[in-house]
C-alpha cells in the first residue's frame, strides 16, 4: 500500500499541516511528519486542503444520451473538479425508476473508479407524476438509493408527494423536489421581469417555484418527513426555506453555482448558454442566495451538471435545450462568490460542498472530517491560481459552460478516492 505525504497544506484553510495518507486512510496529521515515511511527497505549501466534495445533483445521462455524456467521463469530469462523490439524477432513458436501472448505474460508478456514484431514483414512473416507482425496491437494491427525484420535472400533485414523502420515511430517505408549478411556466423560456418584458420572451416567475416550496416545507411537516429543495433560485424561495427550518421542520436547500454568479442579463445576449432550468434571476436574488448560503438556510452547494451534444446549443433560443455544465467549475464559482466576498472561509466551503451534502444523501465515507483514521477522500486546491475557462479541455464530453474565456480563481491540483490520486497536478490519473 502506497503512503503519500502531503507537505505544509492549509486544512480547511487554517494553519498549514502535514497529512500522510496510508493506504484508503488517513494515518497521521501534524507538523514535521517524516518524509521518509513516504513513498510520495506532494509539496502543498499555499494551498487548501479540503475533504473531497459531495455533488448531490449530477447528471451523467447513462444510459441512454451517451452523445451528451457518460459515467465514466462524467466521474472524470467530477474528479478534475474535486469531486469524490456525486449523486446521478433519475431522468436517464430509461428512467432509474427500477431497482435494475439504478443498480445499472451504480456499478457503471464503480468501474469507473474516479469517484462514487450514488444514484438518484426516480419517485414517479417514468417521471410523469402519475404513480410512485419502486422506491423500496431501489432502496432494498445494491444501489441502497435514499434520495429520489424526478429533477426535470415536478411533483406537482400534492397527493403523490405526500405519499412519497410518507413512503420514504420507513428508511430514512428524501425526496428532492424540483420545485417548478408547471402550469405557471408553460412555454417559459426565461426569468420573468423586465428583461423578459423586453425581449419578449415567455417568463418563468418566482412564484412558480415558491409556490411549490410553500406546499412541500407544510407536506414534509405534516408527514414528519424529509424534504430537499433543488436547485433553489429566488429570494423568496430563501424566505420560505428560512421559515421552515425555524419551525424546526426536516427541509434542507441547495443552489448552484452559476445561480450564485449570473444574473437574466445575460440573456440580452440571446446565447443559447445562458439557458437553464430553473433560469437565471435578477442580481437581488443573486444577492440573497449568496446571503442564505453563508448563514446556513441554504444548506450545500449542488452543481445541476447538465451535459448537452453542441447541436443541442448550438441554435436558436427557442429551440436549445436547458442546462449548464458546472463540475469542473464549481469550486472556482464557489470561491469566487462566497470566499472573495467574505462571505464563506474555506471551512465554510468544506461544510457546503461536503459535510452537509454527505449528510442530506447520508452518503458514508465522504463528508468526513481530514483526521487520522478518515477515508482518505480529500480534494488538494490552489486557490492563487488564476486563468480563462477553455471547455476544450474539458473532461466532460459536453461543453455548454456558460463560464468559456472568463477569468475564474482557484485550481484543483489533486484529489484523492480513498487514497488513490485520481488527479494529479490538475491531470486525471
Amino acid at each position: 500500500m502506497s503512503k503519500i505525504l502531503i507537505r505544509g497544506a492549509r486544512v480547511l484553510g487554517g494553519e498549514a499541516q502535514d497529512v500522510l495518507i496510508d493506504g484508503e486512510t488517513i494515518a497521521q496529521v501534524g507538523t514535521g511528519l517524516p518524509v521518509d515515511a513516504a513513498t510520495t511527497v506532494i509539496e502543498a505549501e499555499g494551498r487548501i486542503l479540503l475533504p473531497g466534495l459531495v455533488d448531490l445533483h449530477t447528471h451523467l445521462r447513462e444510459p441512454g444520451r451517451e452523445d451528451s455524456e457518460t459515467v465514466l467521463t462524467g466521474t472524470k469530469a467530477a474528479a478534475v473538479g474535486g469531486f469524490t462523490a456525486v449523486h446521478a439524477m433519475a431522468n436517464t432513458f430509461p428512467v432509474a425508476d427500477t431497482a435494475g436501472v439504478v443498480e445499472q448505474v451504480w456499478r457503471l460508478g464503480r468501474e469507473s473508479g474516479y469517484c462514487d456514484v450514488q444514484p438518484v431514483g426516480a419517485v414517479t414512473v417514468g417521471l410523469e407524476g402519475k404513480h410512485l416507482a419502486e422506491l423500496g425496491a431501489m432502496h432494498d437494491s445494491a444501489a441502497g438509493v435514499r434520495v429520489f427525484s424526478d429533477d426535470g420535472k415536478c411533483v406537482d400533485d400534492a397527493v403523490i408527494m405526500r405519499r412519497a414523502l410518507e413512503y420514504v420515511k420507513a428508511f430514512d430517505g428524501v425526496i428532492a423536489q424540483h420545485a417548478q408549478e408547471p402550469r405557471l411556466t408553460e412555454g417559459a423560456q426565461m426569468n420573468e421581469g423586465i428583461v423578459s418584458a423586453e425581449l419578449g420572451l415567455g417568463g418563468w416567475p418566482a412564484v412558480a417555484e415558491e409556490s411549490i416550496i410553500a406546499r412541500d416545507v407544510l407536506l414534509a411537516a405534516h408527514v414528519g418527513s424529509r424534504v430537499h429543495i433543488c436547485h433553489l433560485s429566488t429570494a423568496g424561495s430563501v424566505e420560505l426555506v428560512r421559515w421552515a427550518k425555524s419551525k424546526g421542520w426536516n427541509v434542507t436547500a441547495e443552489v448552484t453555482p452559476h445561480h450564485l454568479l449570473l444574473t437574466d442579463e445575460l440573456v440580452r445576449s440571446y446565447n443559447p448558454v445562458y439557458k437553464v432550468n430553473p433560469p437565471l434571476r435578477t442580481e437581488a436574488d443573486v444577492t440573497a442566495l449568496r446571503a442564505a448560503l453563508a448563514d446556513g438556510t441554504i444548506d450545500c452547494v449542488a452543481t445541476d451538471h447538465a451535459p448537452h451534444p453542441h447541436e443541442d446549443k448550438d441554435c436558436e433560443w427557442a429551440a436549445a435545450a436547458m442546462g449548464m455544465v458546472g463540475l469542473e467549475t464549481a469550486l472556482s464559482v464557489v470561491q469566487e462568490t462566497m470566499v472573495e466576498t467574505g462571505l464563506l472561509d474555506w471551512a465554510g466551503v468544506a461544510d457546503r460542498m461536503s459535510f452537509r451534502p454527505a449528510r442530506i444523501g447520508r452518503l458514508d465515507g465522504h463528508g468526513r472530517p481530514v483526521s487520522p483514521g478518515e477515508p482518505a477522500n480529500l480534494t488538494l486546491v490552489d486557490p492563487a491560481y488564476r486563468g480563462a475557462v477553455d471547455p476544450a479541455g474539458f473532461a466532460s464530453r459536453s461543453r455548454n459552460t456558460p463560464y468559456e474565456g472568463r477569468e475564474l480563481p482557484g485550481r484543483v491540483t489533486h484529489t484523492f478516492l480513498r487514497g488513490r490520486a485520481t488527479v494529479v497536478d490538475g491531470n486525471l490519473a
